[in-house]
């Protein structure tokens, strides 16, 4: 008698939130899991009933899944009405465990820092950095703190850890005290299309759409503090006033602050301050398509941040052609 399929359930919370890099993560880990030819058989398992934010998080209009024969299927379940966070909570220690167990899975996936307390049943967790533990900035309140000493200990619980680079393991074996036996670095690949261009210059239509100089330096990005995006900016004064041409300006991209915080700085105050206002373009949100031609079309794209589990805007950068100005 044939040995029966292996059976793993996915926690997908953050499906249809293809604008965070936890959802970024699950849509592309679920379009090649969709691909392969493999007796194992995924279930996704996603929230019910609920406005998710970002995406509808609907199966029928955001699948990647190409056919009947996918290895992935999809099951919806329903959470109690309330406030996002503490729905959040519900699902990850209460609902996703149950459904498990009620499915009768050999192995749950949760693929964010989210491992529920109660594992009835071999538990990995992706754990793709430790930023609210290592920086004190990100630690948030007293629910941030609670909630992220609840996930280092869940995490300590799981059958394995996956990290998304040798760092990350790093970190995790030293701040966790997890087995490096147990720990897994899995990397990620270039979060673009295998087709995207890798020319030099970018087509006409997308720097008309935003208005991009003819000669830059790239920031793209978010704006929080550990991007060092006031680096960035004293960097390229610093490049100016040693004779650098100013006809190669500094595309900033992303969605800038709403208000000037230490948390989110302001880089238009900062830019102010340094004398760089005529100098700066601010491209503002950059759809997913658009951004490999504006890599492919920078002098280099500059990203000196401060800690990064991974990084994928690097890759993203080198795989369009561009030259890469970077931290350690």
């Amino acid at each position: 008698m044939a040995d029966s399929p292996l059976r793993i359930l996915i926690n997908g919370w953050f499906w249809g939130q293809s604008t965070t890099g936890s959802g970024q993560y699950l849509h592309r880990l679920v379009e090649h899991l969709a691909q392969m030819e493999t007796s194992t058989r995924f279930t996704l398992l996603t929230p019910k009933g609920r406005d998710r934010g970002s995406g509808t998080g609907d199966w029928d209009t955001e699948s990647p899944i190409p056919s009947p024969q996918s290895p992935i299927s999809n099951l919806q379940s329903p959470i109690p009405s309330l406030p996002r966070q503490l729905a959040k909570l519900y699902w990850e220690q209460i609902a996703v465990p149950a459904a498990a167990r009620r499915l009768g899975a050999d192995v749950l996936f949760v693929p964010y820092w989210a491992a529920p307390f109660w594992q009835p049943i071999p538990t990995v967790v992706t754990v793709h950095d430790l930023i609210p533990l290592l920086l004190p900035v990100y630690r948030g309140g007293t629910l941030n703190r609670l909630y992220t000493g609840l996930v280092s200990r869940t995490a300590r619980r799981a059958a394995a850890v996956i990290t998304v680079s040798q760092a990350g393991a790093r970190d995790v074996t030293t701040h966790l005290s997890i087995p490096s036996t147990r720990v897994f670095p899995v990397h990620h690949g270039p979060n673009v299309a295998e087709s995207a261009s890798q020319e030099r210059s970018t087509s006409y239509a997308i720097r008309t759409k935003y208005a991009l100089p003819a000669r830059y330096f790239l920031y793209l990005g978010g704006f929080d503090a550990r991007k060092n995006v006031e680096g960035i900016l004293a960097a390229y004064r610093r490049y100016l006033d040693k004779g650098g041409d100013p006809a190669v300006k500094l595309v900033l991209a992303g969605k800038l602050p709403g208000r000037d915080t230490d948390f989110f700085p302001d880089p238009r105050r900062m830019a102010a301050a340094l004398n760089l206002d005529e100098q700066i373009h601010y491209a503002g949100w950059v759809d997913e398509a658009d951004k490999p031609a504006l890599y492919a079309g920078a002098t280099a794209y500059l990203f000196p941040s401060q800690y990064e589990g991974f990084g994928m805007m690097l890759l993203e950068a080198m795989a369009a052609g561009c030259p890469v100005i970077t931290s350690r």
